[in-house]
This record gives C-alpha cells, structure tokens and sequence, in this order.
C-alpha cells in the first residue's frame, strides 16, 4: 500500500511544502523539492504499472470513511486497474517533464513557489481522479482540476486578459460539471450506490428502465450516459463548450502542455472510458457522441488553418485529436482512444514545450509571422519541433500514425452500415489532411522565410538549457516510439491487457476486420494528405500572384470565408452579441420586475413608508376636541344598528 499512497500523497506533499514553506527557502532549493516529489511519483507509478499491468494484479483499497448518511455512503476507495495505471503513466510523466521545463521557463519569474505549487496540485487532483472507485472521489478530482486549470491561467493575474480567459475556462467548466452532477445524482437515484463495481453490474438491468419527466418517458440509461456525456463536452472542449481552450494559452506555456497533454482536457476522455460499460448499453448517446467528436475535430482543423499565434494553433490542433477520442468512443473502441490519449500526450507535450522554448528565445513573441528563420539559430528546437508536427500528422511508423490511422480505418468500417459513420469518416479524413496543412504551415512560418523580429531580439536568440533540453528529448524519444510499443498490447487482436477494465459489447468489436481492409484504403490518409500538401505549398509559393487576382477580381467569397475561419466560425460572437447580451438584458429586466417592483413593493421599503405615511394620516385625526369624538361614535354606532336591522328583517 506505500507505493500506491506515495502517489497520491507526493504531490500533495509538493504542493503544500512549496506553497507555504516556500518563502523559506532559494529557488533551488524549492526546485530540487518540486522535482523530486513528483519523480517519487513518477517512480511509483512506474512500479504500479509494473505489478498491475504486466503482473496483473490489480489493486485496491478502502483507505477511511468519508460521508455515510443513510443510504449515501461514500469511503476514500482507491482503485488501480489497467485503466488507472496506465492514466497514472501518462500523466505523471508529462507532469514531471513540466516540472523540470519549468524550472529554468519560469525561473526569473518572482511567483516560481506559486507556479510549482499550483502544477503540483493540479497533477494531485488529476490523480485523484484517475484513482477514484466511485463518483463522488471522481467528481472531487474533477472539480480540483477545473480549480488549478482557473489559478494557472490567470497566473499572471495583473494581465486582464489572463483574467478573462481564466473566467471563460471556470464558467464553460461549470456549464459541464452542472451535467455530471445531474448524472450522478440520477445514478444514486436508480442504484443507490455510487461505487462503480455497483453501477457497472447494474447497467444491464436498467436496459429497460424508464424516467418520466415533464410527461415525457426517457430511457434512464440514455439520460444518464447523456449528462455524463454532457461533462465531458465541458472538460474536453468539444464544440459548443470549446471556446475556453484557446483562450487558455493566457498562462505560461508549461501550464499549456500541462492541461493540453496529460490532465484537465484528456478528463472528460477518460470518464467516458471509465464509464464505458454504462455507455455501451445507451447506443443513442454514442451516436451522438460520434457526432460532436467529428464536428470538433473537422472544426478545429479548420481554424487551426488561419491562427497566426504560434500556441493557439496547437490549441486547435489539441481540440481536433480530441475530437478524434471522442468520436471513436462512440464507435465503442475505448482501448483505441486511450491509446491514441496516451500517443497525443506525448507529441502534444513536445510541441507545447518546444513552442515555450522559442517564445522564451524571442522575448516573448509569439506571432509565427514575425518569426522566421530561426532554424538556424534553434536548430534543436526546429528538429524536435519537426518530429512533433509530423508524429501530429500521422507521418508512417511515428506514434500518431500508429493510433490515427486505426481509427480512420474503424470509421471506414462503420460507416459502410450507417450513416453516422459516414459522416465521421468524411469529417475525420477532412481533419487528416487539414493537419498536416496547419502543421506545415506551423513549421514554415516559424522556421523559414525571413524574421521581422528587432535586431536587439534576434541578436539574444539562444538555445534552451539543460533542464529544458532533458524534457524535449524524453518526449522527442516517446513520439517516435510510443506507438510502436503500445500497438501490439492496446490493439492487436486478441490482447487482454486491458483485463475487463474496460468493456464493449462483442457486435462492436471491429478490429479484426481493419486488418484486412484493402491496401488503398490503409494509405488514403497519408495520400490525401500529401496531396492537400502538395496544394498548400502551390499556394504558398503563388502567394502575391494569388493574391493580385483576388484582390483584382474582387473575390468576395474569398475574403469572407478566411474572415470565417480566423474568427473561429463566429461562436464568440454569437455567444457574447447574443446569447450573453441577450440573457443578461433579460435579467436586469427580470430583477427590476421583481426585485425592484414587487419585492420592494411588498417587502421592508414599502411597509416602512406606509407605516410612516399612515401614522402621519393617523395622527391628524386626533384633533382633541370631545364633540368630535362623540360624533364619530354615534355615526359608528347607527351603522352598526342600521346595518343589524338590515339583516334581521331581509334575511329571516
């Protein structure tokens, strides 16, 4: 049980050591501090994966109790099968190789105590998450990370935009959680439980069990996979809750290829595959799933194609492989988009890392435009960054091919039985060729031509130092060969290494029939990409002459549909213009409706001013004279008598 809670506790350990003892220490000190915690982890997770994935011993363990309240009981339970073992490696190696990155990144920075000890509280709660054996632990993970993802992003929190963006993060965040907290109650609802073990045996049961809400009769098991699902839109930045990944580039670079590799986006993935033998039995949300993973991942190639900031069209290109792990899950090939998580957190951490580099090379510029040329000057940073956007590409025999490939090949295999599957092939072999064009395009604009940088900048361009140099290699060395090592294991027919931590229904199990596709259909992606290359350099080089006939023949069409694809298809605009204006006139008008009018009206304002006004009326009546009084009481009087004798004779 010590190596398990070593890695849970380690970095927890770093955080609060750094955080509050921080001040008592050099920056060295605090470093050697941070780094060696999470390598403790590291090493850990190491042997974890050792015994549980190669061994197969799973583990787990109830550590103390936490909430028991009738029926509702909650315990510290840690689980470490396949499944976490494997989410466990991944992150903490990407984690670790930041913290090393950050030392030297962030190391003129006045706030380093503060910069590690967030990264460290967000590789702990990323842990709990992974480590959780019920919804509860899950949802405590889930929402820590979405808290260290809001603190990260407004590091620099002098800068306004950082402020903003780390705002847009919490509130789209918040718009996903309220999802998954609508599931899991639904799920205590129906199983009264809210341990997996549970609710897993139970999904076959609940096939034909139905919810009546508003008069209508809903499936239980869709709507619950449905608000799941709905959490993971928010996490992993599917379209629609999108818009807060490329605004989180505010924060420093490190945190980037923090939340873009190994922690906050890759959360809502793994739920899915955590959940996955709930998601089987609802074949209506995997459609949908299918769905929005394809018009993410065709979206963000998109207007990856047009961003001219060097870390936003990584960004983009994060929310398209996302799209891929997603919409493959609703193909129900599960052990296939944790693969390809696992292959993306390696090269996507490389190019974050190498793109910091160059940014911490050029005194902070970070329009690809008004760089150029610099691989003469970062001839390292050039060649790993080169090996991390053709590994994006899928470039054959590097760990993207190994992984996007496959999953091109399953969508061709769907989509010859239904029109969902059509749509995602036609999307994601669309999202194929369009990365490699914005890879090129990356590396082109960075690398060549010639700089527009000052001379007082070009002048102090300088290679990384050894603390940034150690991580790009690592990472260097698993883009090339992560693929390679985890096909035969994650995705060879007949492998059981996932050993039930994962589950699909045996009328979805496709992979033996992608083996024996035909030739040109394995290497489309690769021609059609080449192709679409091939065109984009045709028109790089044609660039003036293009442009001149445009502009002579005024091409309208043009103009509009790169205005289209540079501001991110309008969904700024239509939510701030109209969604956020809208609804926020309609609650300034509903608050002076009902605060302002009846609220005010009936509530302490207006009883104070009546009593006031009344007691002055009151008051006046009281003139002090006796034949005043005695009128008043013998015109009362003959009312009163009037009226009784009214009664008595009309009434009897």
């Amino acid at each position: 049980m010590f190596i398990y809670l070593s890695i849970l506790l380690f970095p927890l350990i770093s955080s609060l050591l750094v955080g509050f003892a921080g001040k008592y220490f050099n920056k060295l000190n605090v470093s050697i501090i941070s780094v060696s915690c999470m390598g403790i982890c590291l090493f850990c997770s190491l042997i974890a994966f050792y015994q549980v994935a190669l061994l197969r011993a799973p583990y787990f363990f109830n550590l103390l109790p936490w909430i028991h309240s009738g029926l509702f009981l909650v315990d510290w339970d840690f689980r470490f099968d396949v499944l976490t073992v494997v989410m466990l490696l991944v992150v903490n190696i990407v984690s670790f190789l930041v913290h090393l990155y950050s030392i030297n990144y962030m190391g003129e920075d006045p706030h380093l105590f503060r910069f590690l000890s967030y990264i460290s509280l967000f590789t702990f709660f990323m842990i709990i998450l992974v480590t959780a054996n019920n919804f509860v632990q899950l949802f405590l993970g889930w929402e820590g990370v979405g808290l260290c993802s809001f603190l990260l992003i407004s590091f620099w929190f002098s800068r306004i935009q950082a402020i903003k963006s780390a705002l847009k993060a919490f509130i789209m965040n918040r718009i996903g959680d309220l999802g998954l907290t609508l599931g899991i109650i639904l799920v205590f609802k129906v199983s009264c439980s809210l341990d997996f073990e549970t609710i897993f045996s139970l999904a076959p049961y609940l096939i034909n069990k139905k919810i009546v809400f508003c008069t209508f009769t809903f499936n239980i098991l869709n709507i619950i996979c449905f608000l799941l699902f709905i959490g993971a839109i928010g996490k992993s930045a599917q379209v629609g809750l999108h818009l807060w990944l490329p605004d989180a580039m505010e924060g420093p670079t490190p945190v980037s290829a923090l939340i873009h590799a190994a922690t906050m986006v890759t959360a809502g993935v793994f739920l899915i595959i955590r959940c996955s033998h709930i998601f089987e039995y609802a074949p209506k949300v995997l459609i949908y799933m299918t769905f929005f993973g394809s018009i993410t991942s065709f979206f963000s190639a998109t207007v990856g194609l047009t961003q001219t900031d060097i870390k936003k069209v990584i960004a983009y290109s994060t929310c398209s492989q996302l799209g891929y792990m997603i919409f493959i899950c609703g193909l129900s090939k599960y052990t296939l988009s944790l693969y390809h998580l696992g292959n993306h957190a390696f090269f996507k951490a490389l190019l974050f890392l190498s793109a910091g580099s160059i940014i911490h090379a050029v005194n902070d510029e970070q329009n690809m435009y008004k760089l150029g040329g610099l691989r003469t000057q970062l001839p390292f940073i050039y060649s790993v960054m080169v090996l991390g956007s053709l590994a994006l590409g899928g470039l054959p025999f590097l760990s993207g091919f190994y992984s996007k490939d496959l999953i091109l090949e399953i969508i061709y295999l769907s989509h010859c039985f239904n029109f969902n599957g059509f749509f995602s092939f036609i999307f994601g072999i669309t999202s194929a060729c369009f990365t490699g064009i914005y890879s090129v395009r990356l590396l082109e604009n960075t690398f060549f031509y010639q700089t527009k940088l000052p001379y007082k900048v070009i002048s102090n361009i300088h290679e990384t130092t050894f603390s940034m140099w150690v991580p790009l290699t690592i990472l260097s060395i698993g883009s090339v060969f992560s693929g390679y090592l985890g096909s035969d294991v994650f995705i060879s027919f007949g492998s059981d290494f996932m050993n039930n931590a994962i589950f699909s229904l045996p009328g979805n199990f496709k992979l033996i029939e992608a083996e024996f596709l035909p030739v040109y259909i394995k290497i489309l992606p690769l021609i059609l990409t080449c192709l679409s290359l091939m065109v984009y350099m045709y028109i790089s080089l044609s660039y003036k002459y293009l442009y001149l006939y445009v502009i002579k023949n005024k091409n309208i069409f043009v103009f509009k549909l790169y205005a289209f694809l540079n501001k991110k298809w309008y969904f700024d605009k239509i939510y701030n213009n109209i969604i956020s204006i809208e609804l926020l006139n309609f609650f300034i008008s509903f608050f002076y409706l009902i605060d302002k009018s009846i609220l005010e009206y009936f509530g302490p304002k207006s009883i104070t001013t009546n009593l006031y006004n009344n007691s002055i009326l009151i008051s006046k009546s009281q003139t002090g004279l006796t034949s005043n009084y005695l009128y008043v009481m013998n015109f009362v009087i003959t009312i009163l008598l009037s009226s009784y004798y009214f009664v008595t004779v009309f009434f009897q």
